[in-house]
């Protein structure tokens, strides 16, 4: 039963240990992104490239002339 009690209190240390890294890393900036805003503007939106291959699609298949 002794075992118990050591094993519980040495998993509460681990843990509060593991929070004040993940706290400290957050309030150091570990986490901020400072590459994706710079890059955003050159990713192409998903949605305007659907349509336009829908539309060359529709072309291939119908064309005009």
């Amino acid at each position: 039963m002794n075992i118990l009690i050591i094993l519980i209190v040495i998993s509460l240390l681990v843990a509060s240990g593991f929070a004040v890294a993940f706290i400290w890393a957050v309030k150091s900036g570990q986490f901020d992104d400072a590459f994706t805003p710079s890059v955003r503007i050159l990713w192409e939106d998903g949605s305007k490239s659907k349509s336009i291959k829908s539309q060359n699609k529709s072309e291939l298949n119908n064309p005009k002339s």
